[in-house]
């Protein structure tokens, strides 16, 4: 079979997760929303219920997905709902709720359930993207709990910046938050994946750990000892010898300043290699760094291997993973990791630490 292939180490998954809810104490939602960013939602859902205080998935249907899996923790589904009718799934599989509108506030207030809802109210404190304006949080706060159908609500808001240590919009939005909220009951939650490793103001009730879950670290001095989920892999297919000045590949984007040796590798951008990578990005051979050549194709990329005698046809190639880290393909590709990570489809995916 064809070599490509994602192995998903779920022991690092593990560790990770571990990680953030110490760094950041009290309790902590996985999210894997976006099939587990790529990973695997049920796969890593399993892997993590044990130890999880619970999970967070973007839509409705991700949700579904686990408790038909046998999922049991609590699941928030952090878009709410599209539509009153889905309160009914949300109360019959006990699935907590984000509200970050008025309309589904209504959709709240002219539903008909069996048991009382725990909502998660979402407050727009500088992102202007979801959530409730600071001036609306204690009315939007007031209807869900004079609707009688909520039992418990969570403040929450979202980081824009996060990831920028040295902004000051992270601070801004940590005070706003704080000043609408004050003397509102009911537990707190601040720290995405950033905030949990950069901001120690922003530490509450509960941390929502995305892509440090994934041994992606979204801050600029990657140090906080995460580890690698996906090792994104395959192998050398062909090799071959080019002249001086010969060009390599679609629209001749390389052409060789020496005689070089071009290694064929069964990866391409329909398997979610990114085709923007560009020249230069770093890929192993048998652990060893080499660099990308030519334009990634749908199907296939180039490497470099003329200092690399020892790669023959079957060589392993790891184009992320431990040796390379998947941010520096972002990097080069002008990208996020988030993206690469999602992208990934039609190679095999392979599990360990079940």
């Amino acid at each position: 079979m064809r070599p490509a292939r994602a192995l998903i180490d779920l022991d690092a998954l593990r560790h990770n997760y571990r990680l953030a809810r110490q760094r950041h104490g009290g309790q902590a939602l996985a999210v894997i929303k976006a099939n587990a960013y790529g990973h695997g939602a049920v796969r890593c859902a399993r892997a993590l219920e044990a130890e999880v205080d619970g999970f967070a998935v973007a839509i409705l249907e991700e949700a579904l997905e686990l408790r038909d899996s046998g999922i049991t923790k609590p699941i928030l589904v952090l878009e709410g709902v599209f539509s009153g009718n889905e309160l009914n799934a949300i109360d019959q599989h006990d699935l907590w709720l984000v509200a970050h509108h008025p309309a589904q506030i209504e959709m709240i207030e002219k539903a008909r359930l069996g048991r009382p809802l725990r909502v998660w109210l979402k407050m727009n404190s500088g992102m202007n993207r979801a959530g409730f304006d600071a001036d609306a949080m204690r009315p939007a706060w007031q209807r869900l709990m004079d609707s009688g159908k909520v039992g418990d609500i969570v403040l929450m808001s979202h980081f824009a910046r996060a990831d920028e240590p040295d902004a000051s919009a992270t601070d801004q939005q940590i005070i706003a938050f704080d000043s609408a909220t004050q003397g509102l009951p009911g537990q707190r939650s601040l720290a995405n994946s950033a905030g949990i490793l950069g901001w120690e103001r922003a530490r509450r009730d509960w941390a929502r750990p995305g892509i440090l879950l994934y041994g992606a670290d979204p801050m600029p001095d990657p140090s906080h000892g995460l580890r690698p989920v996906m090792t994104l892999e395959s192998a050398v297919m062909a090799i071959r010898e080019i002249d001086t000045g010969a060009p390599l590949g679609y629209g001749a984007r390389f052409h060789a300043d020496r005689p070089t040796r071009v290694g064929l590798i069964a990866m391409g951008y329909a398997d979610g290699y990114p085709r923007a990578a560009a020249e230069g990005t770093p890929v192993a051979v048998n652990d060893i760094r080499t660099r990308l050549i030519g334009r990634v194709s749908m199907d296939m990329l180039t490497i470099d291997l003329t200092d690399m005698p020892h790669a023959v046809v079957g060589s392993r190639v790891e184009l992320w993973g431990g040796n390379i880290p998947v941010n520096r393909v972002a990097q080069g590709a002008g990208t996020i990791a988030y993206e690469l990570l999602c992208n990934v489809k039609r190679v095999r995916f392979e599990y360990s630490g079940d």
